[in-house]
């Protein structure tokens, strides 16, 4: 009998920044904001996920209470901004471990006042699937921030192949 005969060279399909970012991906599923959905996910220098989160209400309030539309022209007090709280802050929050020389993985670009947060727990690296504010005033506060605390960030472009494959395993257990 071959002794080798159930040994087969193998690997896995996704890299570590692709499997963060698809849990970062499914976190924001959670979300129910009507016009964003965020999801984060902080994880160590092993690869192992320290804490998670996405934007939503502050925590044990009544929501119905509170708005989720997001027309500027209204009071603070009418637009959902003023009650949201954002996946990396909801992430920082509920951490039980200390996220110091962490990767964080969030599906839109960190605000400013998320970036200070992030500075503040001296996280490493943010690593991002869309920059979709770009250029815009808070935009650049946060980058200068990181800049400036040494966090890294670089945008994960993930390959159609991913999506492509997660589809179809959607589809095939459904």
């Amino acid at each position: 009998m071959d002794s080798q005969v159930n040994y087969m060279p193998v690997a896995s399909s996704l890299n570590w920044d692709e499997y963060f970012m698809l849990q970062a991906m499914i976190a924001s599923f959670k979300s129910k904001d009507p016009n964003t959905k965020v999801g984060c996910v902080f994880v160590d220098d092993n690869n192992h996920q320290l804490s998670m989160g996405y934007n939503g209400q502050i925590a044990g309030i009544d929501e119905s209470k509170i708005p989720w539309g997001n027309v500027k022209s209204v009071p603070l007090d009418q637009q959902k901004y003023a009650y949201v709280v954002h996946s990396e802050a909801n992430a920082i929050l509920h951490a039980k471990a200390d996220l110091a020389g962490s990767r964080c993985y969030v599906t839109l670009f960190p605000c400013h006042e998320c970036a200070k947060m992030m500075a503040t727990v001296k996280i490493k690296e943010v690593v991002f699937l869309s920059d979709k504010y770009n250029g815009s005033v808070e935009n650049q506060i946060a980058k200068k921030i990181f800049d400036m605390s040494q966090i890294k960030y670089r945008e994960l472009k993930l390959k159609p192949s991913i999506v492509t494959d997660l589809s179809n395993y959607f589809h095939s257990i459904l």
